[in-house]
This record gives C-alpha cells, structure tokens and sequence, in this order.
C-alpha cells in the first residue's frame, strides 16, 4: 500500500494532506509515515517466517531519533558505522547489544565508545583494525565479539559509488588474508568469533549477485569451520533496492526465498543478520518543496523551488531519478516540461530533469520516495539551514526534528580576538 496518495485531488501521507503540514512547518519539509515504516520491517521478519535471523536497520540510511526509537519498539537490531551512529541508537533507545558496527575506518575514540557501551558485534575489515580493538579490547577488560568481513568480488550491478563487494572496493577482506585473521582471532583472549559478514552494495535491483555472494560466503564459512573455527551467525548485509521511478528491484519475499534456497539446505540452521536500510525507509519518506519561480530558458524550462541539492544530494551524487508529483493534482496551470532545480549556486543543482508538470508559482511539490539517503546527507551549503522533518502517524503529525535557524549555522564558531 503506497502511504503517499492523492485524496480528492490532494496529495496525503496516511491520512493527512501534506499541504496541512506545509502550512504549520513550511517548506523545505521531509515527511515520514510511521505505517510505512512499521510494514516494511514487519514484511521483512515475515519474509524469513521461522528460520533464526535478526533485523538490524542500517542508521546511516535514515539516523532520525524517532524513526530509530520505532524500530528499537519493533524488536529491530542496529547497523551502525560511527561513534555518532552509536550515540544516536543508544539515545533512541536501542540496546548495545543488538548493535552491529561496520565500517572501514573506525577510531580509537569509537571502538572505546563501543567496547565500553558492550556493542555485540564488530565487522572487522583489515588486519590492523583486528590489532587495535584486541589492545583496546584488553585495556577495558572486555572480549570484543567479531566477524570478519569478506569481499566476494562480486558486481552487485548498482552504481559504483555505492557497490562495496568488488576486489577494487575498500570494503572487506578476501578470502584468503580472512583466512588468516579468523585464525589469529580464534587465538586471541581478548577476541571472541562470532560470525562472517558479506555486504556487497546498495540499491540492488537484481537477485543474481546475492546468489553468488552468498553461494561463497557459505564455501568460506565451510573452510573456517574445516580448520577448527566456529561461526555462530552470517550477516549478509542489506542493499536491497527500492522503486524510484524505473526501477523493478525483487520484493523483499522475493529476496528472502533467494538466501533462504541456499541456507536451507545446510544440515543446520546458520542464523542469518540481515541489515536493511534504504528498503526500510526510502518510500516511507517524501521531500516537500514549494515552487519559487518559472523560469523559461532557450532550451530548457526551470522550475525553481527551495530545496536544494543541500537537501537532497543523491540527484547530484548518483545521478538519482526520483518522481516528483504536484501536491494539488487538480492545478489549473497549463502542463509544461521542467528542469525541477534549487537555489544553491551550482549547475548540478537539480532534483529532477525534464519533468512533465501542472504547476504555478507557489504551488507544493512532492519528491517521493526520499526516506532514505536523504535527509541523513543533508549539509548547509550556501549557508543553508536543514529542512524540519515530520512523522505522520494516522491522522496526526509530528515534527521530529525541527527545522534549523540561522543561528545554528555557526554555533560554535569563533572570530579571532584581533
């Protein structure tokens, strides 16, 4: 069920017209629907019905307090990639052990946080790191839990700033060096085993490259367990795609029937992490904007609105296509095309180009599915504060992050004395 729709020519996320909202806590405004939210977790715990696994939401996708604390109420684990991801779980309510911490380039300052706050599990990417948390481990009196995570060298076919399994990525470890430090660990009194982790990229719109990445993650957890190394668990990562505006990914049943033909036919049950984030969040979200002016080009209409790529990078970034819809369906304005653009003073600020659209100065759009990716990748360039962000909940709404003042900007700084 799409939870943004038009209502008597109005668009609505559930029961609210978002131009409601737009009124009360102005534009640029991201949107979020609690429904949504809450049926893509419960439609991923469906998906894998009585075979052991866990859920645990990439923060990086979407990091709001309010959408962690209602995962954390839905019995969701954590995917985190920084001390400020561990904080912000942590403050919503999330419990340290049902945390995972990812990432290439942790910091002494993190693993610290980590260790002492009792995160479960640390995916390892190289052998330095590996060293670092067992001293840091041993100077706190803790075992740090860990998997390794191994690079499969596979093409997750999605765009390549956002593909993390290929041997050209810095993310994870190949087999063999994985190899090693599995056997180092096993020895270590301050490190404990507990899985191998596998994350091959984001937004994948096909179920190949999981076969195949999962196909040599099980033959390297059958090599370890082969040299005496037990694995308790196997996170394979998320990256599942959503629908943009072309798009066709697999539905995540689809998904889930892809890992669940291989693992199902181990003699035992290898308990499965899987950390979704985009397919969690991305079409339970949208960016409001509202038109500033219409401006006619030689070769080319602009439609220039207040949000910009500060706002929402991925278009600049990714070359992303999200849909954009008016939020009055029923506009009186004749239909033209547009390049949908903002007021940071670059050319590759964009949303969408070559739009088709009913719209008159002042009027609302909607960038769809802007849940994830979005608003965690906003900055202040040009000066620019950060949009609020709203959840809706039925037929109420909430701002659960208010909307940045000028004065915000610069706290912090300092002029010099002289």
């Amino acid at each position: 069920m799409d939870h943004f729709r038009h209502r008597n020519g109005h668009l609505h996320a559930e029961r609210v017209p978002v131009a409601d909202i737009a009124a009360r806590v102005g534009t640029p405004c991201y949107v979020y629907s609690r429904a949504r939210l809450e049926q893509n977790w419960h439609a991923f715990d469906a998906a894998f019905g009585d075979y052991p696994h866990r859920i645990c939401y990439a923060v990086k996708a979407n990091g709001n307090l309010a959408v962690l604390n209602l995962f954390a109420r839905l019995g969701s684990g954590f995917d985190i990639v920084s001390g400020g991801e561990l904080r912000r779980v942590l403050q919503a309510g999330g419990a340290a052990r049902d945390i995972i911490f990812s990432g290439v380039g942790k910091q002494p300052v993190e693993l610290d946080a980590a260790l002492r706050a009792g995160v479960g599990c640390f995916n390892i990417e190289s052998a330095g790191e590996l060293a670092r948390l067992s001293a840091q481990a041993a100077a706190v009196g803790r075992v740090a839990t860990i998997s390794v995570r191994l690079n499969p060298d596979v093409d997750a076919g999605t765009h390549p700033y956002i593909s993390t399994g290929r041997r050209e990525d810095k993310f994870g470890v190949a087999a063999a060096p994985a190899m090693e430090l599995y056997l180092r660990a096993r020895d270590d009194a301050n490190i404990r085993v507990g899985g191998v982790a596998c994350h091959i990229g984001s937004q994948l719109t096909a179920l190949t490259p999981y076969r195949n990445a999962l196909r040599r993650a099980l033959a390297f957890i059958d090599q370890l367990e082969a040299r005496g190394v037990a694995v308790e668990h196997l996170d394979f990562g998320g990256g599942l795609g959503v629908k943009y505006r072309h798009e066709n990914p697999p539905t995540i049943a689809e998904y889930a029937d892809a890992l669940l033909a291989q693992l199902q036919t181990r003699a035992t049950q290898l308990p499965l992490v899987i950390e979704p984030g985009r397919a969690l969040v991305g079409d339970a979200g949208i960016l409001l904007t509202r038109v500033n002016y219409l401006k006619p080009g030689q070769s080319v209409n602009f439609c220039i609105v207040d949000a910009g790529m500060n706002d929402l990078l991925r278009p600049a970034l990714y070359q992303a296509e999200h849909e954009i819809v008016a939020v009055a369906a029923d506009s009186a304005a004749r239909p033209a095309r547009y390049d949908v653009v903002g007021p940071v003073c670059e050319s590759g600020d964009f949303l969408g180009r070559a739009r088709a659209l009913k719209v008159r100065v002042d009027d609302l759009l909607a960038v769809k599915t802007a849940g994830a990716y979005a608003a965690s990748m906003s900055s202040n360039y040009n000066a620019r504060p950060r949009p609020a962000e709203v959840m809706v909940d039925g037929d109420k709404f909430y701002v659960i992050r208010r909307r940045e003042k000028l004065a915000d900007l610069y706290r912090g700084e300092t002029i010099l004395p002289q």
